[in-house]
């Protein structure tokens, strides 16, 4: 057994080590015939060599110019891999014309094996198109030519940058990478940050060295008397890099779970920042961003960020008369935060400072969400409500790993009154105080004050999300059910079942509940915003394939569409938090009417259930009334985030719950 074990593990070896050669171009006849990743059979694609090098270059009158170079050699096995033939690169856009970052040297190739031979197709002009973002980003998308099943792409680019900030190194996709090699010299009168992602799973081995270079100088001078001399002269000045260097092969996929929240929380990657600039004898010339209230001061001392909110004469005589007579902080903000929704649509662009000023976004009405939140609290503060700004980075860009003005994208507002504190987003035309888009929803923000004092505050919701749901049901002669749904949903999940339903038209509404249900009809359907923020839908529903008759008895599980279909647990391990993003109760109320000349044979016993000391319980209770059935249902999260290492028992647990909303009742014929 050993034997063939260590054979198997060879095996995999050296087919990874089929290529030795990554010269851009020359490509392998056997990475064409590879059918699978020998590692990980399931994967629709793997780079077969990634090549990432970031250097400074000193350009005499302009400093140091940084470039990116970029190969990247990708299999792609099947028609779910094709995605990987498209790269898209963005390129920062800066204020003026001098501080843009351009991409060159464009070059790509699509290899196939045809007939036994390598045929490439190069990449033309016409598989490369650029595109504005936004003000402050293009996008150039790579598109590779005749691409199929079994192909391998591999394209390569530089990208020239005035900027010192270096973009994140990821180390690890969603597809195995066989080979990386990543490589980032910076100049040493620049001091950086350097830090990984430390709720990765995977590290790489990283190697730093000292690398040393040189740089010329031409120095013009001019001299006579009448007639001018041009002379030139030349000198060189000898300086060293810090290199980071990485060489790592076989790194596993990041493999998505089930309720993770945002992956890009647990990527491998390394962010970098430059914290400060040294003169020749390594001493700090200028220090940047040290700690978190040096960076939150940066931040609000730009006119872009605090230099909006003390704005407020274009809007003063509009909103004078919106809270005469009102007093209570919160509730000026719940009139105010309606106003802004009214007048400043967002343009679906995110930014924690004002891109066209708050003026011009109230005049315009339309803005980015710094122009909006900004706004809201300039509003807020002239009518003498405590309100200031929070930075957030949102889900999908990370959790920021250390102090760094790079690690926001978005701003939302808070107000402070009397010990008690609420989050407000005035992009999100259906949400409410204290309920933010999930965009947002992702650990802590840092609330800055003009005072430069800043503190982490938490995004988790305040306040558990119920769903409530009553189901009627009623068996036909010809054993089809019918009945009712109603439901009642609050705070965070009203907001998401808002962003589902509002705006659809009366069958798009219809299919969208109909969605996953089986074999049902809808009608009917009444869907209403209450007051207080919370969502209303009912319906009335037929379902033709809710009952098995057998042998005279009828068998159906009494939760029938509501219940849970399967275990969405379904890994041996799990490597991430479960993170059901909100604290959530979720209540079911079923009435069973007894169809003529049958009578209840079996009923499911009632039970609670726990996990860990009830941070997750499920109650099942079930009775009979006479010519009803009665059945109440209860799932209560109150804890939203389940840490892996309890993963097994969890795992457990809702199987068990999904095993009990399947037991079935049983009636019988009188």
């Amino acid at each position: 057994m050993k034997k063939i074990l260590l054979i198997t593990i060879l095996s995999a070896f050296s087919i990874l080590s089929f290529s030795q050669d990554f010269r851009f171009g020359k490509v392998s006849k056997a990475e064409l015939e590879e059918k699978t990743h020998p590692l990980e059979p399931s994967a629709n694609a793997a780079v077969l060599y990634k090549k990432e090098y970031i250097t400074f270059t000193y350009v005499q009158g302009e400093g140091f110019i940084q470039n990116r170079e970029v190969q990247e050699r990708i299999k792609i096995y099947n028609k779910e891999g094709y995605d990987w033939a498209t790269e898209k690169v963005y390129l920062y856009q800066g204020s003026s014309g001098a501080t843009k970052e351009k991409i060159y040297d464009i070059k790509g190739y699509t290899f196939n094996l045809i007939g036994g031979k390598v045929e490439k197709d190069k990449l033309k002009n016409d598989g490369i198109f650029k595109e504005e973002l936004n003000e402050f980003t293009d996008v150039s998308t790579i598109t590779m030519p005749n691409v199929k099943d079994g192909c391998v792409i591999e394209y390569t680019y530089t990208i020239k940058s005035p900027f010192s900030g270096i973009d994140d190194i990821y180390f690890q996709y969603n597809i195995p990478i066989n080979e990386l090699d990543i490589k980032v010299a910076t100049p040493q009168y620049a001091r950086y940050n350097k830090v990984a992602n430390l709720r990765a799973t995977y590290f790489p081995q990283v190697k730093e060295r000292k690398e040393d270079r040189k740089v010329a100088f031409v120095d013009k001078q001019r001299s006579g008397v009448g007639v001018t001399n041009t002379n030139y002269s030349r000198s060189s000045q000898t300086y060293f890099d810090n290199v980071l260097e990485i060489n790592e092969k076989n790194i596993p996929s990041l493999i998505e779970e089930a309720f993770v929240g945002s992956m890009e929380n647990y990527i491998s990657k390394m962010s970098f920042e430059m914290v400060a600039t040294l003169n020749d004898y390594g001493a700090i010339e200028k220090s940047f961003s040290s700690s978190w209230e040096s960076v939150s001061k940066t931040i609000y001392d730009q006119n872009s960020f605090g230099g909006q909110i003390d704005k407020d004469n274009f809007f003063k005589d509009d909103i004078a008369t919106l809270t005469a007579g009102v007093e209570n902080p919160f509730e000026k903000a719940a009139i105010l935060n309606a106003f802004v929704k009214s007048k400043v649509k967002w343009n679906g662009i995110y930014g924690f400072t004002s891109s066209k000023g708050i003026k011009k976004a109230y005049q315009e009405g339309e803005g980015n969400i710094g122009d909006i939140n900004l706004l809201l609290i300039a509003m807020l503060k002239s009518q003498g409500v405590n309100a200031n700004p929070v930075l957030v980075s949102t889900r999908n860009n990370g959790i920021p790993l250390y102090p760094t003005r790079k690690g926001f994208n978005y701003v939302v507002c808070m107000v402070e009154n009397e010990g008690q504190y609420v989050l407000i987003d005035a992009s999100e035309i259906y949400s409410n105080l204290n309920v933010l888009p999930e965009r947002t929803l992702n650990w802590q923000g840092r609330l800055v004050k003009e005072d430069g004092s800043s503190s982490w505050v938490s995004l988790s919701p305040s306040q558990q999300s119920q769903q409530s749901s009553s189901l009627n049901v009623k068996i036909e002669d010809d054993f089809s059910i019918s009945g009712k749904v109603r439901q009642m949903i609050t705070s965070n999940m009203a907001l998401r079942y808002k962003r589902n339903y509002l705006g659809l038209s009366k069958d798009e509404q219809i299919k969208s509940i109909e969605k996953g249900k089986g074999a049902i009809e809808v009608s009917d359907t009444e869907i209403e915003t209450k007051d207080n923020g919370a969502f209303s839908v009912s319906y009335d529903y037929e379902l033709s394939d809710a009952i098995d008759e057998v042998g005279g008895k009828l068998y159906f599980s009494p939760l029938l569409f509501m219940a849970e279909k399967e275990n969405p647990f379904n890994l041996d391990n799990r490597k991430y938090p479960i993170d059901f993003t909100m604290p959530i109760k979720d209540k079911n109320i079923v009435n069973i009417m007894l169809p003529q000349g049958y009578e209840l044979e079996a009923l499911p016993q009632s039970e609670v259930m726990k996990f860990k000391d009830g941070a997750v319980t499920y109650s099942f209770v079930a009775k009979q009334n006479g010519k009803f059935i009665q059945l109440s249902t209860e799932f209560d999260i109150k804890s939203p985030i389940i840490d892996s290492a309890d993963y097994s028992v969890f795992k457990e647990f809702y199987g068990k719950v999904v095993e009990k909303q399947a037991e079935q009742i049983v009636l019988k014929k009188v």
